[in-house]
């Protein structure tokens, strides 16, 4: 509703609108029932699980955008199955590989790090948010099931997020953390000092789709701790693989990559940081007509 408001004063030529958060979504609303041209960055991803809340806003996004960005080819043969128009559709390449890319040489080195003595390549990295896993009791005590026997093999990093932190204290799970000798629970950090972590780290564990970007980009072993996701490309060409919340599966990889059986993926096309660029390009063309 504000941005609704101030849409009239502002008079767009169109509303860019990123990923498949809230707010793409209320955006994308807001701009097409004032007839302004709507262009959807990450367009086209898809896990085909409607329980997450960001697969109905990536689908309905996508439906109502005129310009449709995507990151991989997989994502234009989503957009083609849902009936889009092929001359809507645009493989850019990924912006969030533009931001890691420019970002890397200004990565900071955490505290914990030195706080504990650890150098590249001798700690894992957790980052777990999803209402999935973290919402019901027995989903998060599954998660320390998962989590246990890898933190007796190599140090986690576990960068809490806020909401997560509420549900394990409310699930009456903080005596087991603490007890995990091993999990080194931080505060959230920023971006800078996230990326270094993530860059330098021997494997990460994680539900989040940008982390499987990112250590795909890092050539990074990445664990999904979810049946599903939304970015393939990460598993077929990348470091990453689906896991879920199987502890046997889970050590089976953690294994297989502490004795060097792990890919090192490729980088997939377009993720050079031009994708921004190739963006502007074609709002400036479309625009202009």
């Amino acid at each position: 509703m504000a941005f609704d408001a101030i849409l009239p004063d502002l008079r767009p030529d169109v509303v860019i609108v990123v990923g498949d958060v809230n707010s793409t979504l209320a955006c994308a609303l807001a701009a097409s029932k004032r007839l302004i041209s709507v262009a959807h960055v990450e367009a086209g991803l898809r896990s085909g699980d409607r329980t997450m809340p960001e697969e109905i806003n990536r689908l309905l996004t996508d439906a109502i955008s005129d310009l449709l960005f995507t990151t991989s080819l997989d994502a234009n043969r989503n957009l083609l199955a849902e009936g889009v128009a092929a001359d809507k559709m645009f493989f850019v390449g990924n912006v969030m590989i533009d931001s890691l890319l420019r970002s890397l040489p200004r990565a900071i080195r955490p505290a914990i790090l030195d706080t504990l003595r650890l150098q590249e390549r001798q700690f894992a990295v957790v980052t777990l948010h999803r209402p999935s896993n973290v919402d019901r009791r027995e989903d998060a005590t599954t998660v320390l099931d998962v989590l246990e026997p890898v933190q007796e093999h190599l140090p986690i990093i576990f960068p809490m997020h806020p909401r997560s932190r509420q549900m394990f204290e409310r699930h009456g799970l903080g005596p087991r953390l603490a007890c995990m000798r091993g999990l080194h629970l931080v505060d959230p950090l920023g971006y800078l000092e996230f990326l270094y972590l993530l860059d330098r780290a021997r494997l990460v564990l994680t539900d989040s789709g940008g982390v499987q970007e990112e250590t795909t980009l890092l050539g990074v072993p990445c664990l999904t701790l979810r049946p599903n996701t939304e970015r393939p490309i990460t598993i077929i060409e990348g470091t990453n693989r689906l896991v879920g919340l199987d502890q046997a599966a889970v050590i089976a990889a953690v294994n297989d990559i502490l004795a060097d059986r792990w890919s090192p993926g490729r980088r997939p096309d377009l993720w050079d940081g031009q994708a921004a660029g190739r963006i502007v390009e074609v709002i400036l063309e479309r625009c202009a007509k």
